[in-house]
């Protein structure tokens, strides 16, 4: 290790990730196992830091545990190729499209209800009827 060492919670408080979630880290081989105090207490240095902001922000984008894995294997070794990265960020685009499809599609169905049921009576009202509709329930934010 070099440099400076941090303790547990000084590492939650710079990286924004809660001890409980860097131990999980750990233990899932996300990040490496830290050494220990003689106290038995966990000592982090600035590459950890630096792993927890990726894992961090990776996470922020969506990406899955195992992706995050994969993008950690591959800037653990820089001089590989970069398509296996590629290929993960489009699949997660493409899931990022997929959602937004079917947040518009939402939208569009709230906004029909809305302008439908502005006034009148609940007995008329479009938005009760459309939520009591449970044909449309299906797979609408899956």
């Amino acid at each position: 290790m070099s440099g400076q060492s941090f303790p547990i919670g000084e590492v939650a408080r710079r990286s924004g990730v809660k001890p409980p979630t860097i131990r999980y880290y750990e233990e899932i081989g996300l990040l490496p196992a830290p050494p220990r105090t003689e106290g038995n207490r966990r000592v982090y240095d600035d590459a950890d830091l630096r792993r927890l902001a990726f894992i961090r922000h990776a996470r922020e984008l969506g990406f899955e545990v195992e992706a995050i894995r994969t993008l950690l294997s591959l800037q653990d070794h820089p001089d590989q190729s970069c398509a296996a990265a590629d290929t993960i960020a489009r699949a997660r685009l493409a899931e990022v499209d997929e959602r937004i499809a079917k947040l518009l599609a939402l939208k569009g169905e709230l906004q029909r209800m809305v302008e439908t049921c502005a006034t009148g009576r609940v007995a008329d009202c479009r938005v009760i009827e459309t939520l009591s509709d449970t044909s449309h329930t299906h797979g609408a934010l899956a």
